[in-house]
């Protein structure tokens, strides 16, 4: 049996494409094994290029892992890398800053009041006194303005623009001390400044009383020793004790005194004289003289 005809011309076709699909084959297989070196592996991943550091050499270039190449050597020659030196004490502790001061602010200047008072009439007085008239020397005053002592509102007479005055009664000078004048109206809304009224202790008897003479008339004979000096003085009613106080009574437990430039009275309780024992006064009669 015949193969192939070589007469055929369908034949001669045949056998040129299996000639040149066998060589085709031929040159696949040499290019796989010979020329692309194996199999066929997947691209490796890019690695980022690393940052040399600083006065050191630069690495090795990077060869992709398994690609088949060979190797470098890498050499270290001792060289350290620079760093700054720490610009900190590593025992020092943390110190805040130094706070700003804060900015004084400009203080708003106080408007003077609408109404002024210069000064008061009188000036100083003694406590107990009865009650007398205070005179406000001042300006702007109009009609409708009251005179204040410590915030009570007083009857107040308006004299002038200049002048107002009121009567301080002696209950608010029973006690010494300064008390607080101005000038204001009812609604508040004209207003003066502040001044003083000087209430002053009055002077006192400087005397102790010690003893009892009695006399058969009854003008008795009161016993009286200076505080300063120690002396002992004897004083009737109506004597003058201490160059200004009035004796106007006398009796087992006390004495009364007047004031004759004030008009201020006065009370001695009877003060025991330890060589007494602290008994009342002993009212020793004597004879009387008297015509």
């Amino acid at each position: 049996m015949q193969l192939f005809d070589p007469n055929n011309p369908n034949e001669k076709k045949k056998m040129i494409a299996a000639a040149v699909l066998g060589l085709a084959a031929i040159l696949v297989l040499g290019y796989l094994f010979l020329g692309g070196g194996g199999s066929a592996k997947p691209n490796p991943p890019s690695r980022p290029t690393p940052t040399p550091a600083r006065g050191g050499n630069p690495p090795p270039p990077d060869t992709g892992g398994d690609d088949g190449a060979i190797p470098q050597k890498i050499v270290y020659n001792g060289t350290l890398v620079g760093a700054p030196e720490a610009d900190r004490n590593i025992f020092a502790y943390y110190v805040a800053p130094t706070p700003l001061p804060r900015p004084i602010p400009t203080p708003t200047p106080t408007p003077p009041p609408p109404l002024t008072v210069s000064n008061v009439s009188p000036a100083s007085v003694f406590a107990r006194t009865g009650d007398f008239s205070l005179q406000v020397v001042g300006d702007k005053f109009v009609p409708g303005v009251r005179i204040l002592i410590d915030g009570r509102a007083m009857a107040t007479r308006i004299i002038s623009a200049q002048q107002v005055a009121t009567t301080v009664t002696a209950d608010m000078i029973a006690n010494p001390g300064n008390r607080r004048i101005e000038v204001r109206t009812a609604d508040g809304a004209l207003y003066s400044n502040v001044v003083s009224l000087n209430v002053t202790a009055a002077p006192v008897p400087n005397f102790t009383y010690i003893g009892l003479i009695g006399k058969p008339r009854g003008n008795d004979i009161a016993v009286l020793q200076d505080k300063n000096n120690k002396e002992l003085v004897n004083v009737q009613r109506g004597d003058l004790v201490g160059g200004r106080f009035r004796l106007t009574s006398i009796s087992d437990k006390e004495l009364k005194l007047v004031d004759v430039n004030l008009k201020i009275p006065h009370t001695l309780a009877f003060t025991p004289d330890t060589s007494t024992g602290g008994r009342p006064p002993v009212r020793r009669p004597v004879v009387d003289d008297e015509p």
